[in-house]
């Protein structure tokens, strides 16, 4: 064993440090490396964290680019700052270790297994068929928020429901235009929703497994927010998850682009949470 690798030093990122990091950068640009177990995983991770457990690293470290950048963490810090060493030993020439783990991350978090939700994309898809699973994600969210209007009695919370609903309009309108792009044909949008194969929500969650998981009230606008920032991370993890195993590089860049636009959804929820 080299033990001299772990008294290597290794860049430490506070959480806030990473999370502008991370807010700034594309998902593809980065690696954020999750060193837990398995268990701990699906109980809660950060949105487009790939999993490798600690005992496992030195086995699949080839699955890591060694020429980006990653951030390794853990539950509070112990074992991902070996994994780092580790990795920096191996020749990865930027880590940084996530110092306090996912005890001192305060943002939006992702539940469930890696597999959770794949099953809407194989990997094998054509980018346009990437594009028709993503809009029919977002619709089934624009949906929802437009059901939660009706039902709740709050007016604040009913006009933040109408204001979500029409957000995710705006992203199926690029999601539209970025199929026509690819696709090269004429269809209309009439036609091209017609075409929508999914009925589950952004995250491969439905209505219901939000409702029961995170009991939101509904009249609380806070609340609201915090429902559709917890939604928002489910999406962002999921394509980040799905561009990982896409099977062409134009599959991947649809879905990593889809992805770092589920960044900037959370900015804006962010931003609308603090404007409460």
């Amino acid at each position: 064993m080299r033990w001299k690798q772990f008294f290597t030093p290794v860049k430490s990122f506070g959480p806030q440090e990473a999370k502008d990091y991370m807010g700034r950068t594309s998902g593809d640009a980065f690696t954020l490396l999750d060193v837990r177990q398995p268990a701990e995983y699906e109980s809660e991770h950060i949105p487009g964290a790939k999993l490798i457990p600690l005992p496992n690293l030195g086995d699949r470290i080839t699955e890591i680019d060694a020429g980006r950048p990653t951030i390794v963490y853990c539950a509070i810090g112990g074992r991902s700052r070996v994994a780092a060493q580790m990795l920096v030993a191996k020749g990865f020439a930027e880590v940084m270790n996530l110092t306090g783990g996912i005890k001192a991350w305060k943002s939006e978090k992702a539940i469930g297994l890696e597999e959770q939700g794949l099953d809407l994309f194989s990997g094998k898809e054509s980018p346009e068929e990437t594009l028709m699973v993503a809009y029919s994600l977002e619709e089934g969210l624009r949906e929802f928020y437009v059901s939660m209007a009706s039902r709740v009695k709050d007016e604040n919370a009913r006009k933040l429901f109408e204001t979500l609903s029409t957000i995710e309009v705006k992203h199926q309108d690029r999601i539209f235009k970025e199929y026509l792009k690819v696709s090269g044909t004429s269809v209309s949008r009439d036609e091209f929703a017609k075409s929508m194969v999914v009925s589950a929500m952004e995250g491969g969650l439905t209505t219901e497994e939000y409702l029961n998981l995170y009991q939101a009230d509904l009249d609380i606008p806070a609340e609201v927010i915090s429902l559709a920032m917890a939604i928002e991370a489910q999406a962002l993890d999921l394509y980040q998850r799905a561009a990982e195993r896409a099977g062409t590089e134009a599959n991947k860049n649809a879905l990593m682009q889809i992805a770092n636009e589920e960044r900037s959804h959370l900015e804006q929820l962010g931003k609308l949470f603090e404007n409460l």
